[in-house]
């Protein structure tokens, strides 16, 4: 890439070159000159190509936050007097090529004239090119690190993230344990083959809870799965008085969800809409895919709740777990409304609609 801006600003300053020398009068016209000034101009460019690696190494190896500003003074004033006499002397090893190859002019000065010459006339734009150098090893330095430092953060930030996710995600567990403890606790006077039955139960979603304690999404069909086992011990717990219904498309059985975020929401269904009252109720389950969304509803066949208390709901007081998940999982992509039905309850989650990517879909695409 050095070499192709050294070879562009070499092109151009040899078409500004000619047509200088086009328009000022020469006693001794040079022959050949417009390759001449080609030669010369692409060598004065491909220099500082050559020795920018070198140079910017070198500034590396010495950062400004490291070493004293004298020394950092004396160090670069060194180096760029020195990269202004090899700069100098490479030149004029070129020129003494093209008057072998072409002549010497009439007018030639001699080489120890000309060499101080060229080496003042040139000084300036050496130090400035040196200088540009330095700065520039200086700035890519400092992007670099910023990007570190900005990734690091990233990662930091994520890690943050998972550890909240877990820390909500874990607290779910301890919730419908105790209540399901104090059902097994009463059966076991009354009914301890109910109880026995529910321990069971209890066990088998205990498990799988467990396994995917450390996963914070989860395919609806396997969320599904995890409920059921839940409404097993909590249709023992109830009897007759709690019918579920299930309304999934089947499309939606592969997308992504929170891990647990169905169970509290049923749960918070049967605690207000089913067990306060001694007719038998119903838990309905929705899942359906509309416009780039999974749509998730709960609704329960229980009173509802009078209007301050669903505005407060709507406004983010209430099921904080549940909220914090969503929030931290989906930021701003999500929505989680509550509403009165005719007779009944609904709680309603909208989150995108992904689909985990099937294992070995590249590995077979790559074949």
């Amino acid at each position: 890439m050095l070499f192709v801006i050294a070879t562009a600003f070499g092109i151009s300053s040899t078409f500004q070159a000619y047509w200088m020398d086009r328009l000022e009068p020469h006693r001794y016209p040079m022959q050949y000159a417009a390759a001449r000034l080609l030669a010369l101009n692409l060598v004065y460019w491909y220099i500082p190509a050559l020795l920018a690696p070198i140079i910017m190494a070198f500034a590396l190896r010495h950062p400004v936050d490291r070493v004293s500003w004298w020394k950092q003074i004396a160090m670069h004033a060194t180096g760029a007097l020195s990269y202004s006499v090899v700069h100098t002397a490479v030149m004029m090893a070129m020129r003494a090529v093209l008057m072998k190859i072409g002549g010497t002019p009439p007018d030639f000065p001699g080489w120890r004239t000309s060499t101080l010459l060229s080496y003042l006339t040139q000084l300036d734009w050496l130090l400035m090119t040196y200088l540009f150098l330095i700065g520039l090893a200086y700035a890519l330095a400092y992007r670099r690190e910023s990007e570190a430092r900005a990734l690091n953060a990233s990662q930091l930030e994520t890690r943050l993230i998972e550890a909240q996710l877990q820390s909500l995600q874990r607290q779910l567990h301890p919730h419908f344990l105790f209540n399901t403890l104090n059902t097994i606790s009463g059966l076991i006077r009354t009914d301890p083959d109910g109880a026995d039955v529910m321990i069971d139960r209890l066990g088998d979603l205990l498990r799988m809870t467990l396994h995917k304690s450390s996963i914070q999404e989860v395919s609806l069909k396997e969320e599904l799965d995890v409920l059921q086992k839940y409404l097993e011990i909590e249709r023992t717990r109830f009897g007759n008085r709690l019918n579920v219904e299930m309304h999934v498309q089947p499309e939606t059985l592969d997308a992504q969800v929170p891990s647990l975020v169905l169970q509290p929401l049923v749960e918070n269904a049967i605690r207000h809409g089913i067990a306060p009252n001694a007719r038998p109720g119903w838990i309905a389950i929705h899942a359906e895919h509309a416009a780039g969304e999974l749509v998730l509803q709960v609704l329960d066949s229980g009173d509802g709740l009078p209007p301050d208390r669903l505005m407060a709901l709507n406004r983010g007081v209430g099921l904080d777990n549940t909220r914090a998940r969503l929030a931290h999982l989906y930021r701003d992509r999500y929505e989680f409304t509550f509403s009165n039905l005719e007779r009944g309850f609904c709680v309603t989650i909208r989150i995108p609609f992904e689909v985990e990517a099937a294992a070995g879909v590249s590995e077979v695409g790559a074949a």
